[in-house]
């Protein structure tokens, strides 16, 4: 069994050692990740520059395998250039930081790697872990976060899925680990409408220009079943069942046209 792990944090993020040491045990592993924080990148591809590759040594001896683009970059050098075969599965992250909603379907680099992994037929799993501290959140390298529950969560799922495979119709799973977790089992839930407000922060330059900050609030409009609010409010081990194809209701276009 092979395990092809990224995340959007960078190749020597605390969050990507701790899903390796969480599956170690159950398959090879292979790291191949962006060289340096991608959080917010989406599911962007590199096309107007080269790219390098990287080998570092990680914190634990391993060898781990860097980027100098986007997290999509980074495991399409993985499917494609460093792995022989096809792995059984992929993971991404473990990230710093939840990653709720739909509108985070599109922003996330996170769930960017795990969807283009998705794609060619791999079993894929996008986790993510709360943290109480904003400012950690875009850090590059090591943070100081205890990834164990969320490790033990992350190869419980693994072997489900490695023995089982995906059920008929999920592409992959979009997995949320609270930060003070009430229990040891896993919430199924629904998309929330979104994970932030959009905040903007214009300020002024020292010649009086103005420039801009995208920042954001906490959505609040999402209710029980929602990831966001066994989250956040309930504090669940979340995971959401995700099909890649968008297409919705082709009938409703029929007449519309005319």
């Amino acid at each position: 069994m092979k395990a092809l792990i990224s995340n959007d944090d960078g190749v020597t993020a605390s969050g990507i050692l701790a899903a390796k040491k969480a599956v170690e045990d159950l398959c090879d592993t292979y790291i191949v990740a962006p060289e340096t924080q991608q959080s917010g990148i989406g599911h962007a591809l590199t096309l107007y520059e080269p790219l390098r590759l990287n080998k570092h040594i990680l914190r634990d001896g391993s060898i781990g395998y860097g980027i100098s683009g986007t997290p999509t970059d980074a495991v399409t050098i993985g499917l494609f250039e460093l792995l022989d075969e096809k792995p059984d599965i992929m993971i991404s992250g473990i990230n710093t930081g939840f990653n709720l909603g739909q509108a985070e379907l599109t922003t996330s680099g996170t769930l960017g790697a795990a969807i283009e992994v998705a794609s060619f037929g791999i079993p894929s799993i996008a986790i993510s872990q709360e943290v109480a501290r904003d400012d950690i959140k875009f850090e590059n390298g090591e943070v100081e976060i205890d990834f164990d529950f969320a490790g033990k969560m992350l190869k419980k799922l693994t072997k489900i899925v490695l023995k089982k495979g995906l059920p008929e119709g999920i592409d992959l799973l979009n997995v949320n680990i609270p930060a003070n977790p009430v229990n040891e089992e896993f919430e199924v839930v629904k998309l929330g409408k979104r994970m932030y407000t959009p905040v903007i922060d214009k300020r002024l330059d020292p010649r009086g220009k103005p420039y801009y900050w995208i920042n954001g609030d906490l959505y609040e409009g999402d209710g029980p079943g929602s990831d966001s609010y066994e989250l956040r409010k309930e504090h669940k081990t979340t995971v959401t069942p995700l099909k890649i194809d968008l297409t919705k209701n082709m009938d409703s276009l029929k007449g519309w046209f005319e």
